[in-house]
């Protein structure tokens, strides 16, 4: 047939009345991006939900979107946060990069590196190639704050170890740290710190050629 986006809304809202959570969500597509409709983050965000409330992955990491970016509803990270981790918790992997983004900026959550760690890890596994890019660089900044005992307490082995990690994976700014902060580093915080960094640097290679 013809693609006709008055159509395929037509046929979306009979079965979205019916409770059809994938075409709830494809309807709100089309609202979100005036497909078919005149365009209304409003009526987006009312498809949204109902999908997401049926446990709709897409929808939830939709919702989420609409929350953060304050369309069609009050903006509320605090929101965004909770319609993102239901999509992520589902393996939906631009929730989890969504989600990582929250911890590693304190938006809706307290900031936390290792909870913006876990969640680039699985966006990455789930081939999301933004993730990756975020993960290697909340390695360094998870080295520096471990060092300076911003938000996490000091920890020099952990310290050399995301430092150590960062370096590895490309982050020129992590050899520069490195560096700097070797004078303060023990011997056998270097020597821990380096074979923690080869076993996850180990793992991180193992994983990626599954």
């Amino acid at each position: 047939v013809p693609q006709s986006y008055k159509e395929a809304v037509k046929w979306y809202r009979k079965a979205a009345e019916q409770e059809h959570a994938k075409a709830q969500n494809s309807l709100g597509v089309r609202y979100a991006k005036g497909q078919g409709v005149p365009q209304s983050y409003k009526e987006a965000v009312k498809w949204y939900r109902k999908a997401a409330e049926q446990g709709h992955a897409s929808a939830q990491y939709n919702l989420g979107n609409r929350y953060r970016l304050g369309e069609g509803v009050p903006q509320s990270h605090k929101e965004a946060v909770k319609w993102y981790r239901k999509a992520a918790e589902q393996g939906h992997a631009s929730a989890q990069y969504n989600l990582g983004n929250r911890y590693r900026l304190g938006e809706g959550v307290q900031k936390n590196y290792e909870e913006a760690v876990k969640w680039y890890r699985k966006a990455t596994k789930e081939g999301h190639d933004k993730a990756k890019v975020n993960l290697v660089w909340t390695y360094f900044k998870l080295g520096v704050a471990y060092f300076k005992g911003e938000g996490p307490p000091k920890h020099y082995i952990k310290s050399y170890t995301w430092l150590v990690l960062a370096k590895a994976n490309g982050i020129e700014e992590s050899s520069k740290a490195i560096s700097s902060y070797e004078k303060v580093f023990t011997a056998e915080q270097i020597e821990k710190g380096q074979a923690r960094a080869a076993e996850l640097y180990r793992l991180q290679e193992q994983k990626s050629a599954e």
